[in-house]
C-alpha cells in the first residue's frame, strides 16, 4: 500500500487537475523557490506543510506530524523528511510552477510527481 504523504512529496503519482492552457515552468534557483514559498503553506487534500526559507519543513499530513529539512542543490529541492515515526529519506526533486501550483518530481525529475498548492 502506498503511503499518502509520498504522493504529496513527489514519491507517488500526481493526479491533480491543472488547466492544460498553462504550462509548468521549472524553478532553477533557490531564490525563485524561496520567493514562491515565502509566507505561504503548501496544501493538498489532507496535507498542509510549511517549507521555510531557512530550510525547515513542518506540518501535518493525513493526521500525522511532518518534519524535515531541505536545501537547494544543483537546481533541485533536496529534502530529508519524516512522516510521524517514519523516515521517508533523502530525495532531490525538480520543482516546477504553474500559477499557485508547485509540482515536485522525485529523483531529480526522473520519478513520479505530486502537485501542491500555495495558500
Amino acid at each position: 500500500m502506498r503511503k499518502p504523504i509520498a504522493l504529496a512529496l513527489g514519491l507517488g503519482l500526481g493526479f491533480a487537475h491543472i488547466p492544460m492552457a498553462q504550462a509548468f515552468t521549472q524553478i532553477e534557483r533557490a531564490e525563485e523557490f524561496v520567493a514562491a514559498i515565502s509566507g505561504k503553506d503548501l496544501t493538498r487534500t489532507g496535507i498542509r506543510l510549511i517549507v521555510s526559507p531557512e530550510g525547515q519543513i513542518t506540518g501535518r499530513a493525513f493526521g500525522r506530524k511532518v518534519t524535515g529539512d531541505w536545501r537547494w542543490q544543483d537546481g533541485y529541492f533536496c529534502r530529508d523528511l519524516n512522516w510521524g515515526a517514519q523516515d521517508l529519506g533523502y530525495n532531490c526533486q525538480m520543482v516546477q510552477q504553474n500559477g499557485s501550483a508547485l509540482r515536485f518530481t522525485s529523483d531529480r525529475g526522473a520519478g513520479a510527481y505530486a502537485d501542491l498548492w500555495l495558500k
